[in-house]
């Protein structure tokens, strides 16, 4: 699993079809993708370099709540950019949508919902969102300089998705239970196999590896 969150972070992207909307000219989305993969919170210790001793010192708990306070905070203004290039987008487009924001762990979270054919920002299999997605990454980019992890949502597909694919998990994992026997799935993006991995992973008694090589890599699921 670790092997997919990597590669998930250097995965070549995919180009868009064509977004059209009503009166508006047709528009060529062409983008590398960065697969939008949930990336776990490191959860070891926050320690600092002293400069006067070289010695490593733990932060305080007041340090570290400020640094918290401090990621959140440009969190929340990667989402604010985020919203105010989709918002100029949909119009040049010509579509309608509302547009929330939020902060979930260490990314921001951007939905765009309430639009007549919002699914046409989705696309097959998600193809669309995921170029706009990195369009608006790379856009937050521009404006604060750092890599931006955004996530971007279109009418509610990857939360259908995410759950979609923890039940696929969770029932492979069951019937392998059940066998013995190991069972492949058909390929996935490496967000979807992150997804596959984390619902194997919470049923004792299996396990899950990922094989072959993108675009046909897939989530296999043994018996432990």
């Amino acid at each position: 699993m670790a092997a997919d969150v990597e590669e998930a972070q250097n995965d070549e992207v995919q180009t868009a079809g064509a977004v059209s909307g009503d009166g508006a000219s047709d528009v060529v989305v062409e983008a590398d993708q960065v697969s939008a993969v949930d990336v776990e919170a490191d959860e070891t210790p926050v320690v600092e370099k002293s400069e006067d001793s070289g010695v490593v010192e733990d932060k305080t708990d007041d340090e570290s709540d400020d640094d918290d306070e401090d990621d959140e905070d440009y969190l929340v203004e990667e989402g604010e950019i985020a919203g105010d290039y989709l918002e100029q987008l949909l119009d040049v487009l010509d579509f309608d949508g509302d547009i929330d924001l939020d902060v979930e762990g260490d990314r921001a979270i951007v939905s765009i919902d309430g639009g007549d054919d919002l699914a046409k920002l989705v696309g097959r299999k998600g193809e669309v969102l995921d170029a706009l997605q990195e369009l608006t990454r790379l856009a937050v980019q521009q404006s604060t300089g750092e890599r931006s992890k955004l996530m971007l949502d279109v009418a509610g597909w990857r939360a259908n998705r995410r759950t979609e694919l923890g039940n696929l998990g969770a029932e492979a994992a069951r019937r392998v239970l059940e066998s013995g026997e190991r069972e492949e799935l058909t390929p996935m993006t490496p967000f979807e196999r992150k997804i596959v991995h984390d619902a194997v992973a919470k049923i004792d008694g299996v396990a899950s590896e990922s094989t072959g090589v993108e675009p046909a890599r897939r989530v296999v699921v043994v018996k432990a």
